[in-house]
């Protein structure tokens, strides 16, 4: 009988002993944010109002209309008058950029930014063992991961990802990198660094598509340290629960709808086509659809599911006359505390917005991000988050949920468990207690409002007014 006992116990034993390890081996595969830091340049790079106005006068082959379109793409934007622009924009040599320029873009953030980062964290650079940058549209040689590893003296052995041409939703997949290397690898501490350099991609022509991204786009950038340390577990703010990416290359709508390319007097520029919109809510819905079983709880998708159902006949209509329901009517607050937008502008964030059925509470960190620091592509996300902190919003236990867009098209998403009561000081230190204003309203139309009035090019005040740079 005894043997018997045995035969039956070792095995149960057995058993036991591999589900207690595939446990224990999983929570060394957690991925936790120990620290961030977002970049904020010197005061004398902000643009102001009357800063913005002679730059886009003495940007040449521009006439009436175009002056009118740009008038009201600032306006309504939702970008205020503290973003700042690379120092050559300041100088006036946006239109002829040296490598000289990019790469000091680049120095002045790694070296405000990752050093800020270690110091804060108590961690040395010799103690990194996985770097991953993301800078879209400006690659070096040396790569600038090797610049920061030379400027930090990182060690031989560092694993290293540089990524370029991955845009404004960069930083979730740099992240899913990271993600990935934890679920191998013991005991890592990962440094993130995002941004994108604006100095060599000033657009000096007059096609409407393109210079809409000159006044979008911001300077910025941020450095994320990560780990799956256990022993670091009660000392890092959040824990990533899942991402999801979502890539519409293979269509060429969507491919083609934002591009680096030449105009036709071969100038070249970033292209924002009309489709942008339809293409970002294919991708976006396409996201939410992988996603939202993932972080939704079971009584809101059997929800869904009944109401689904129920309107299957009604969506069936609305597609075949062409309208894609934009609108979830799953309810994402059941399982989301906190929604982390990226701020790809007004129309973005309102979009987004409507489509998850959000209050203004909801998009207001979104909101104030894009007025006080505007599009810094990929590294947005960060400054919104940096925003709720310094709110001190995040408590132990919410749930932050991250959606960016980028060129490909791709949308991405992931949702974040916050490990404690947060709410230290940031790049929104000397600013927070003006947020949110009274008022959005830009200035710029009360300076330049005239434009409007204007119906002929060859009119005296119209001539004065692109004269006066000259």
């Amino acid at each position: 009988m005894e043997f018997l006992s045995l035969i039956y116990v070792v095995p149960a034993l057995y058993f036991c002993f591999l589900i207690w390890k595939l446990f224990d081996q999983k929570k060394d595969q957690e991925c936790y944010i120990l620290d961030y830091q977002c970049y904020k340049p010197t005061q004398d790079r902000m643009l102001g109002t009357e800063l913005c106005g002679n730059i886009i006068k003495r940007t040449e082959d521009l006439g009436l209309n175009e002056y009118k379109f740009l008038l009201k793409a600032i306006v309504s934007c939702g970008i205020g008058e503290q973003t700042y622009a690379p120092k050559n924009v300041i100088e006036g040599r946006e239109a002829s950029p040296t490598l000289n320029d990019a790469i000091s873009e680049m120095e002045e953030f790694f070296n405000d930014s990752i050093a800020k980062l270690l110091a804060r964290s108590g961690i040395s650079p010799s103690e990194i063992d996985i770097l991953v940058v993301n800078i879209s549209m400006f690659t070096s040689l040396p790569s600038l991961s090797s610049l920061i590893i030379n400027r930090y003296k990182m060690r031989h052995d560092v694993k290293v990802y540089n990524l370029t041409g991955m845009g404004c939703s960069a930083t979730l997949i740099s992240l899913d990198i990271v993600k990935n290397i934890f679920k191998s690898q013991k005991n890592k501490l990962a440094l993130l660094v995002t941004s994108e350099s604006l100095s060599p991609n000033w657009y000096p022509g007059n096609n409407r598509s393109m210079i809409l991204a000159n006044c979008l786009f911001r300077t910025g950038g941020g450095a994320i340290l990560l780990t799956n340390k256990r022993s670091l577990k009660n000392t890092s703010i959040m824990k990533l629960k899942c991402l999801v990416r979502t890539h519409h290359g293979a269509r060429d709508e969507s491919y083609n709808c934002c591009q680096k390319m030449e105009d036709e007097q071969g100038r070249v520029g970033f292209y924002l086509d009309k489709a942008l919109p339809l293409v970002a809510t294919r991708a976006f819905v396409d996201n939410l659809r992988e996603i939202s079983p993932k972080i939704l709880p079971i009584r809101e998708l059997l929800k869904f599911l009944v109401v689904s159902l129920f309107f299957k006949k009604l969506k069936k209509i609305s597609s075949c006359l062409g309208f894609l329901p934009t609108k979830s009517s799953l309810n994402f607050k059941s399982g989301v505390d906190h929604f982390c937008l990226h701020t790809g502008g007004k129309a973005v964030i309102d979009g987004v917005g409507k489509s998850l059925n959000l209050s203004e509470y909801d998009l207001e960190p979104a909101r104030m991000t894009l007025h006080r620091f505007g599009n810094t592509s990929a590294s947005s996300l960060w400054y919104v988050l940096g925003y709720m902190e310094a709110k001190k919003r995040l408590k132990k236990g919410d749930k932050v949920f991250m959606i960016s867009f980028g060129a490909g098209f791709k949308c991405n998403s992931c949702l974040w468990e916050v490990m404690k009561d947060v709410g230290e000081a940031n790049v929104w230190e000397d600013c927070i207690h003006d947020y949110p204003p009274q008022s959005l309203a830009n200035p710029f139309m009360d300076k330049y409002g005239w434009i409007n009035e204007v119906e002929d090019s060859n009119s005296s005040e119209f001539r004065n007014f692109q004269s006066e740079m000259n």
